[in-house]
């Protein structure tokens, strides 16, 4: 008889994102438009999924309902443990502001505010102090090496930072999982590849889940993980 111990099996990892045989169907006029049709996903806590396909794909959409910015027609989005299309619009506000950060191809930052007060407009929706939200906004422009542009406006700074405010925004609330919409579409490509750069840093040195649509082969090298969609369909 073996005297030998058995091993421990490895803990099967946590999922962050979890898409369940998700349909989305839009209707214009007395058309049906299927823009997702069945489409199942599972994102590991940790893992930086690259979302690809040609325009029309359905990336975008994918990615707004994970965001919880829109809702499947049936199945289920499942993030950080929460069935997103069980909410109300108010629980699914809060609930936002708690688990997902946003990067978007655009920056979307308010040209009248600061760097630091568009890093801390998510905290506004917290019971932080202004001390606080001030401390954590700091906190997250230098994380994103931009601590000596605090007091600088939108206009005042290139793309490429203005996208590094963006995404300091995106982590200041410390969200379960980032969600990136062709974050380097807008940039120069020494830009582009500092802000993957970033990403990669989240992603491996804080633990950041991300997922990112890019149409950007040298985007999608930084991701782990690479899947195609293709007319609604998620190729295996």
């Amino acid at each position: 008889m073996s005297t030998e111990q058995p091993q421990p099996s490895a803990a099967a990892p946590t999922i962050a994102v979890d898409v369940r045989n998700v349909r989305k169907v839009y209707s214009r006029d007395s058309q049906r438009i299927v823009v997702l049709d069945g489409i199942d996903l599972q994102v590991p806590e940790g893992e930086f999924l690259a979302l690809m396909g040609p325009s029309g794909s359905g990336k975008t959409t994918l990615l707004n309902l994970i965001a919880g910015i829109d809702q499947p027609t049936s199945g289920h989005v499942i993030v950080a443990g929460t069935d997103v299309g069980s909410l109300s619009e108010g629980a699914l506000a809060r609930w936002r502001s708690r688990n997902v950060g946003f990067i978007f191809q655009f920056y979307n930052l308010i040209p009248v505010l600061t760097a630091l007060e568009n890093v801390e407009l998510p905290l506004l929706l917290t019971s932080l102090s202004r001390r606080q939200r001030r401390e954590r906004a700091r906190l997250a422009l230098t994380i994103v090496g931009l601590a000596d542009r605090a007091k600088h406006y939108p206009r005042q700074l290139s793309g490429g930072q203005e996208q590094r405010v963006a995404i300091a925004r995106a982590i200041v609330t410390d969200p379960a999982v980032l969600v990136a919409d062709e974050p380097t579409g807008d940039l120069d490509a020494k830009s582009a590849e500092e802000i993957l750069s970033l990403m990669t840093t989240l992603n491996q040195e804080f633990g950041k889940t991300i997922v990112m649509v890019t149409h950007d082969p040298r985007a999608s090298h930084h991701a782990h993980t690479q899947r195609h969609l293709d007319k609604g369909v998620l190729a295996s």
